[in-house]
């Protein structure tokens, strides 16, 4: 069975979540006997063609943008091509160009989209784009949805209904390295231990960063913020004027970093506020790794991965003061932040594995191609 995934940025241009978890469906059922292949745009140049990990990157150059979409006119082409070899087209939505080019590759192989979030913020290009989004998700045969709360909760899913299953993204642990005792006695120099509160992410609007400085303004709880984005510099000023020298931005770190700032944290802060936030793939490297969480009750999965006085604690969005009692409520209590942190990991064995979102896949491939 030969799958061809879809997605405007991939490996090793990038590497959010969207792109982990194409990455760990790859992986996961390429173990179960699918052949996978990657369509991506790239802005670095390079190779048109790599192998990742036993899967296939084909890279075409991106043209230009518009309210952050990547068009490419020789990704029609190679769409085209590519899609006449493959037995499934798995496409990873929002991009509206992805759909546009759907149609103008005519492809008329079974297809599957990931629905890994709703358009927020750009409400006047959806309104234009609106006709086209709803002829690809009617033209398509199957949608997945990424958490019961985001199916319950999102206005078009429930327009397709007949067509959505859910399937939980889930991560293999053996594939994050383990870090060496250099780097873990590095991290834990910097943070003077490991007694702090840790986000892990693309500094993006949606993360709600800006409530997590608000709620540590009137606490020494230290903070350590990993990642890069467009509003780093931002946030930064934001941290400077509330004198938040307990708060750390240590910008993009490697696997072997990120994975040793995990291990030695103490609960994770995850304050995304928007229904951008999907799913919230650095939460379940949290959990992963046995953290208590806190995050925002956003009708997402971040409270399919986070269960509210379980798992961690689950507050209103956009309320620093809520944010920090619960940051409050795990830092003096240090036996409930463990318990969480159990009972976090068990969940993530029980329903977040990558081996059992690749089983869901592959029967869905089946399930298309019968």
């Amino acid at each position: 069975m030969r799958v061809l995934h879809f997605y405007k940025t991939y490996y090793p241009d990038s590497w959010g979540g969207i792109e982990q978890v194409i990455r760990q469906m790859c992986v996961g059922t390429g173990r179960l006997g699918v052949t996978n292949e990657v369509l991506t745009l790239t802005r670095s140049g390079g190779a048109a063609t790599i192998e990742i990990e036993g899967h296939t990157v084909h890279r075409v150059p991106l043209d230009f943008e518009i309210a952050s979409n990547a068009f490419s006119f020789s990704a029609i082409r190679k769409l085209a091509r590519l899609a006449r070899e493959a037995d499934v087209i798995h496409y990873h939505f929002p991009w509206p160009f992805m759909d546009l080019a759907h149609f103008m590759a005519r492809v008329d192989k079974p297809s599957v989209v990931t629905y890994h979030s709703d358009i927020v913020r750009q409400k006047a290009l959806l309104r234009v784009y609106t006709p086209l989004k709803r002829r690809f998700l009617r033209d398509v045969d199957a949608i997945v949805a990424t958490s019961p709360n985001y199916f319950a909760s999102s206005e078009v899913l429930g327009r397709y209904r007949d067509k959505v299953s859910t399937i939980p993204f889930g991560l293999d642990r053996s594939t994050y390295i383990e870090p060496r005792a250099e780097v873990m006695e590095k991290w834990r120099a910097r943070t003077n231990g490991e007694r702090f509160f840790l986000f892990v992410g693309v500094l993006r609007y949606y993360k709600g960063l800006h409530i997590l400085l608000d709620a540590v303004a009137k606490t020494d709880y230290p903070v350590v913020i990993v990642g890069a984005g467009p509003i780093e510099q931002e946030l930064k000023a934001h941290a400077e004027r509330l004198g938040l020298h307990h708060v750390q931005f240590v910008g993009a770190v490697d696997e072997e970093d990120k994975v040793a700032l995990l291990k030695l944290c103490y609960a994770m802060a995850f304050p995304s506020h928007l229904r951008s936030e999907a799913f919230g793939i650095s939460l379940l490297e949290g959990a992963m790794y046995g953290k208590p969480m806190i995050s925002s009750e956003i009708g997402t999965g971040t409270t399919y991965i986070n269960i509210d006085n379980e798992t961690g604690l689950v507050v209103p969005p956009s309320d620093p003061d809520a944010f920090e009692q619960a940051m409050r409520t795990l830092w003096d209590n240090p036996q409930l932040a463990a318990d969480m942190g159990r009972r976090a990991e068990a969940r993530y064995w029980e329903l977040f594995t990558a081996e059992k979102m690749a089983e869901n896949y592959a029967a869905l491939y089946r399930k298309l191609l019968a």
